[in-house]
Order: structure tokens, then C-alpha cells, then sequence
């Protein structure tokens, strides 16, 4: 179950804007990749090595909360005193199901809420809803023992679609791209004898087209319409850790980066949009706790900041989060 899975309905809440504040409505659009901030969670989710066995399920439930009071127009990094600081509160129930031992089901769908620290003189405010829901599949190509250690591939098929009629051009409250999104990840792991683990992903995400209320917009070039093609992407990963505990304590320190494959940048005093071309590298640690004496409880804990970007907020994102997992 992947914490990236985009975005409700906002329509009313750009209605709060009076006509005569136009201007400061599009000074203080910021550009926000919504569904982007959402840490990257790990009890099974589509970007790690985890197989649950046929008729096992898990149960989880993550509340995560990023902010960020800096963020790159372009590739320059600026503040906004408009906006002060961005917060992205989310809590997301997760479903992972074993099919079989090397094929596994997970479905999400985050409630978000998004605000600044202040007001904003009433010009803007924030928004809450569901995101979109996401389905993937998750398969063991191939798992094979190299001395005392073991080796992982696998593949994860994802898509996922808006939930709700959220507007997606509402940076940076929006509460994601609005535009349906598959996935295809490639997914290697080596891990020792020992506990300790090395592993890497890596996916194309092919995105749709998002619908907005305006029908004219910029996008290195004018178009007249109110469809907008928001950019496909790659999502990288990378992480090592280590199983302490008789495995009942893992440890992860990660990296994650997403690059999209086109985009404009965002320009000077206008309001970002989903056309954007988006980029940021993220690092961050996890723990995850699973006592034996809990019969399948489990509780998960994490820690990112985003280190770099283009058209991207600074984020510092923090998550706490519950498992329980049982077999019929």
C-alpha cells in the first residue's frame, strides 16, 4: 500500500476568494505536488520486498503530517509570506491481501487536509477530502539463495484514479493531480544472513489528463482548454536496513527521488499547476515494531525531508501508524 497514491472536491473553496482579490489569489498560488508530500510507508507497501503468504491480510492505518515553509519556483528556493507555512495532514487505511505466496493485492485511500499557519488575510483556505484510490499488484519473479543470503526481485502493477471531484488546480491546498495514474516497478533486494538488507525500485508512472475550471492556461505555449496534461514521471528508491530482534524491530534509512519526463516550471508571481515539471530528492528513516506478544500488532514510525527540488516544497514530513495482520 503506497503512501503516494494521489487526491476532493475543492470547488467551493476558491468561491471564499472576493473578486477584487484576483491578483493576490494568483500571487499566492503556490505550486505543490499534493500527492507527493505523503511519506513513504513500509508495512508491505508497493516499493519494498515484503510478500505476505496466500490468505494472510494486513490491516494498517498511518497518520502522517508534512510542512513546509520554503519551496522552488523553478529551480530557485523562495518563501512566500502569503502562505507562511503549507501543512498536509493525512491519515490512510491500507489493505494488503495475499492471493498467493508470490502474489499479493493492496488497496489505499488517504483523507487529507491541507492549511497554512495563517489565514491569509481570507484570501485562501484549505481543503479536506479523500485522495484517489489505488489498487496494485505486487509478484515474486524471483527469490534465490546465494550462500547464507537471499536475493529478491519483484514487480508491482499499480493504478489509481480520483475518488472524488477534488479540484486539482489549487496549489498549494490542492489535494492532488486529478488525473488517473498506472505504474509499473521493478523492485531488487539482498538480504544477509544477518538481517541487514540492501534494496532498490524503481518505476514509470504514465499520468492522464487532469480537467480544471479555466479554459485557457500556459504550458510553453497557450492552450485553450480546460484539460491539462500533467507529466509522466520516474520514482526511484533506494534503501538499506537492518531486522534486529529476532526480526521483530526493522530499521530503514532510504532515499527517494521523483523526476518527471516533461513540464514547464513555475513562473514568477503566477499560480503553480498540474502541467508542472516536478522534481525532489527526499531522505528518511523508518522503524517498524512487531512484538511476538502482540499476535500480529505492529506499530511503524518514520522521518523525511526533501533536500532538493524544482517547482517543489522544502518538506519536513513525520508518520506514526498501526498494523495487525492475521492469516484464515
Amino acid at each position: 500500500m503506497d503512501a503516494l497514491w494521489p487526491p476532493h472536491d475543492c470547488h467551493m473553496q476558491l468561491l471564499i476568494v472576493n473578486p477584487n482579490q484576483t491578483q493576490m489569489k494568483r500571487r499566492v498560488l503556490l505550486l505543490l505536488m499534493s500527492c507527493s508530500l505523503v511519506g513513504i510507508l513500509h508495512a508491505q507497501t508497493p516499493t519494498d520486498a515484503i510478500m505476505m503468504k496466500q490468505r494472510q491480510f494486513c490491516f494498517a492505518a498511518v497518520y502522517d503530517r508534512g510542512s513546509w515553509d520554503h519551496y522552488w519556483e523553478g529551480t530557485h528556493l523562495r518563501t512566500h509570506g502569503a502562505v507562511k507555512t503549507v501543512t498536509r495532514q493525512t491519515i490512510t487505511p491500507m489493505l494488503a491481501v495475499g492471493i498467493h505466496d508470490k502474489l499479493n493485492l493492496l488497496i489505499g485511500l488517504p483523507y487529507v487536509k491541507t492549511g497554512s499557519s495563517e489565514p491569509n488575510g481570507g484570501y485562501l483556505q484549505g481543503v479536506d477530502g479523500f485522495q484517489d484510490i489505488g489498487v496494485s499488484l505486487k509478484g515474486q519473479v524471483l527469490q534465490t539463495e546465494i550462500g547464507t543470503h537471499k536475493f529478491q526481485f519483484l514487480v508491482n502493477a499499480g493504478f489509481s484514479t480520483p475518488a472524488t471531484n477534488y479540484l486539482s488546480d489549487y496549489m498549494p491546498y490542492s489535494l492532488g493531480l486529478g488525473a488517473p495514474e498506472a505504474s509499473l516497478r521493478g523492485i531488487a533486494q539482498f538480504k544477509m544472513s544477518n538481517g541487514f538488507y540492501v534494496m532498490a525500485a524503481g518505476a514509470h508512472l504514465w499520468r492522464g489528463m487532469t480537467e480544471v475550471e479555466r479554459d485557457y492556461y500556459y504550458n510553453n505555449g497557450s492552450y485553450y482548454t480546460n484539460k491539462m496534461d500533467v507529466p509522466n514521471a520516474w520514482h526511484v528508491i533506494g534503501a538499506i536496513g537492518c531486522y534486529l530482534l529476532d526480526n521483530d524491530l526493522r530499521l530503514e534509512a532510504n532515499y527517494v527521488s521523483l523526476n518527471s519526463t516533461s513540464g514547464d516550471d513555475v513562473r514568477k508571481y503566477n499560480p503553480g499547476q498540474p502541467t508542472n515539471k516536478i522534481e525532489y530528492g527526499q531522505a528518511g528513516f523508518f522503524a517498524q515494531y512487531i512484538p511476538e506478544t502482540l499476535k500480529g500488532v505492529g506499530v511503524l514510525a518514520y522521518y523525511s525531508q526533501v533536500l532538493s527540488g524544482r517547482n517543489f516544497g522544502k518538506s519536513t514530513n513525520i508518520g506514526v501508524g498501526l498494523t495487525y495482520q492475521f492469516q484464515l
